[in-house]
């Protein structure tokens, strides 16, 4: 029986190959931008579709669901899946998986760290100040920055990521230490790393913070304002996992009084809009949610988002099951 499959936006072509290879019908959003809620279930219903390989900007909860009762399975073109309802998703046997790119944590990982230097080193500000002409000969104290080496690089999360970018800062001679829900035995022994266990214990302690945490409700506004107030004056943070995790009005709040140096963001709590305040600040630095922006990681994610939709309907259960 002919399989329908429906991609939410146009990702690397080999995902399509690879399905229309099995022999699969497959329709692709044809238009550069998300698609809504309501878009999105007005295509569904307009066809028997049996998968949909979605994206995370797609909220896939009990709506969707009932507007297409014959897709069995989402595949997500993403590591995380918090824009899915799991628990919706398992009362009704519908399989949800993720497409976690093997060199996910090396793109990520070298983003974080590339914020890390942007702000210590107060590149993006050089960069505006120099093209728009400003630049007149060698100041001693122009855009005076912040040390790296032999400062302290606190990582919030040890996972895939979290502890690749712990191996990068140990790499370079910065002392690493760390927080999660258990400890990482293998990390301390790698990176000489310290342990405590709680969030509030780190942050005074680290002149670099960096969040490598999936968007629970037990990690939404992980950082907020009262435990903001226990970093140091001198030190940033970078976020490049949810936006979420942080609670953006309060670090905007925190920047403008210089309760701590900088930050560094990929994601946003409300994500495409930004707190305004921190646009204007010359102390972020804001990139479009492209930390896993490299060509072989987009390529391996499009590979295992439509391998896991083949998978299933091949009767095997897809290896990045995430409700199996």
């Amino acid at each position: 029986m002919q399989k329908n499959v429906y991609i939410t936006r146009k990702i690397p072509e080999v995902a399509e190959k690879m399905l229309r290879e099995k022999g699969y019908e497959v329709d692709v959003n044809p238009k550069p931008k998300d698609l809504s809620k309501g878009k999105l279930i007005s295509i569904l219903k307009k066809k028997q579709y049996d998968a949909v390989l979605s994206l995370l900007t797609n909220k896939i909860d009990k709506e969707v669901y009932e507007a297409a009762p014959s897709v069995k399975i989402f595949s997500n073109y993403a590591t995380g899946f918090d824009n899915i309802d799991l628990a919706e998703a398992k009362a009704r046997g519908i399989a949800i998986a993720n497409s976690p790119a093997p060199k996910t944590p090396e793109s990520v990982a070298e983003h974080a760290i590339g914020l890390m230097f942007a702000l210590a080193k107060r590149i993006p500000e050089g960069d505006r100040f120099t093209r728009a002409g400003k630049y007149k000969g060698w100041v001693p104290l122009l855009f005076l920055g912040s040390d790296v080496l032999g400062q302290t690089f606190g990582v919030v999360g040890t996972g895939r990521i979290g502890g690749r970018v712990a191996e990068m800062a140990h790499a370079m001679g910065m002392k690493v230490i760390y927080t999660d829900v258990k400890r990482n035995e293998e990390l301390e022994q790698k990176c000489e790393a310290e342990y405590f266990k709680t969030v509030d214990e780190l942050l005074p302690n680290a002149d670099f913070v960096s969040l490598h945490v999936p968007l629970l409700p037990s990690t939404k506004h992980l950082i907020n304002e009262k435990n903001l107030r226990l970093m140091k004056p001198t030190a940033f943070i970078i976020n490049t996992s949810r936006g979420p995790v942080i609670d953006e009005g309060a670090l905007a709040l925190a920047l403008e009084q210089k309760v701590i140096a900088g930050a560094g963001l990929d994601v946003y709590e409300f994500e495409p809009k930004i707190n305004p305040a921190l646009k204007k600040m010359e102390s972020t630095v804001l990139t479009p949610h492209i930390a896993s922006a490299d060509t072989l990681v987009r390529n391996q994610m499009a590979e295992i988002a439509a391998q896991n939709i083949i998978d299933f309907f091949e009767g095997r259960t897809p290896k990045y099951a995430v409700n199996s």
